[in-house]
């Protein structure tokens, strides 16, 4: 038997005293207090002699709703104004509330059991505060994760029933990235996801290279095909394409920035920019479409100064 040294000796970790760090402040009653009101008032507008519209609304009627009000916290986080962060995540947090409502009257859950569902899972996810897992880097923390949420839903197909190959994919680390994402965020949790788990580029270079070598396979398909008509991509051309796109995505995730905001505000910029561009002609009394090209290349590069 090996002997234990002082050096090898394994420090006692104190969960039990971490667990209870976990302390009630006056500053989370008052939220707490708050958020008890909202519950109660979107109970009453669902009620009787309360709102017909919120009365006639579902968990699919509401889809549409959910999704605008993440894009308006999203765009209120680009503003830099913290009121309006504020109230745009009061108008999210309300959909919250919404589809808990709605759970509740059909007996399917509570608004108590999805507090309490995301407060075990970041205890559970959190080992290395309220556990004795060592994670002493950020890079730690998310490899743990990543293996936890994989242990999760092996566990939840399990105690379905689940087998064979769903059961396998359930158990992978990109089990749970929903195919339904738009694709650039699809790719973007697809990679961060690996790479949390060691599966990532050595450096940027590296994906540069990636990129140029997309770069020569499109060309090659153009070559390929003999004559290339634009509109009517082949499907070889598509998948090049697509590796390119993918490609992007992890320039992006390598160096921090989020894929999904940073097009996004590249889009605004074109806007910005084309409409600068056509409202420049229009001055001229001219139609922006009806302008050669080299016109409007140079209008292009005078919006770019401007703006």
């Amino acid at each position: 038997m090996k002997r234990r040294t002082k050096s090898s000796a394994r420090k006692p970790r104190r969960a039990s005293t971490n667990r209870a760090r976990i302390v009630v402040t006056a500053r989370d009653r008052a939220a707490g207090n708050w958020f008890a009101k909202l519950v109660a008032l979107q109970a009453r507008l669902r009620g009787p002699n309360g709102c017909p519209w919120d009365g006639e609304q579902t968990h699919a009627s509401l889809r549409k709703y959910l999704v605008e009000e993440t894009y308006e916290v999203l765009e209120a986080m680009e503003s830099g104004d913290p009121k309006k962060l504020a109230g745009e995540l009061g108008d999210l947090l309300l959909q919250v509330v919404f589809h808990a409502i709605l759970g509740e009257e059909t007996g399917s859950f509570t608004m108590s059991d999805v507090i309490e569902s995301v407060y075990t899972k970041m205890i559970r996810r959190h080992p290395h505060v309220f556990g004795d897992v060592e994670a002493g880097t950020s890079a730690a923390v998310l490899k743990n994760w990543e293996q936890i949420k994989a242990q999760e839903r092996a566990k939840e197909r399990a105690a379905s029933g689940g087998a064979g190959r769903e059961a396998a994919g359930d158990e992978s680390i990109l089990g749970g990235v929903p195919p339904s994402l738009p694709a650039v965020l699809e790719a973007y949790q697809l990679t961060r996801r690996a790479s949390h788990v060691g599966f990532d580029w050595d450096s940027l270079s590296g994906i540069f290279e990636k990129l140029e070598e997309e770069r020569d396979e499109i060309e090659a398909s153009i070559g390929a095909a003999g004559q290339f008509e634009k509109g009517r991509p082949s499907s070889r051309l598509e998948e090049e394409v697509g590796d390119l796109l993918f490609a992007g995505v992890n320039v992006a995730r390598f160096l921090g920035v989020d894929p999904e905001s940073a097009l996004k505000a590249a889009n605004r910029k074109f806007k910005q920019r084309f409409q600068w561009m056509e409202a420049a002609a229009a001055r001229q009394g001219k139609r922006f479409a009806d302008l050669p090209r080299d016109r409007m290349e140079n209008l292009w590069d005078e919006s770019k100064r401007k703006m």
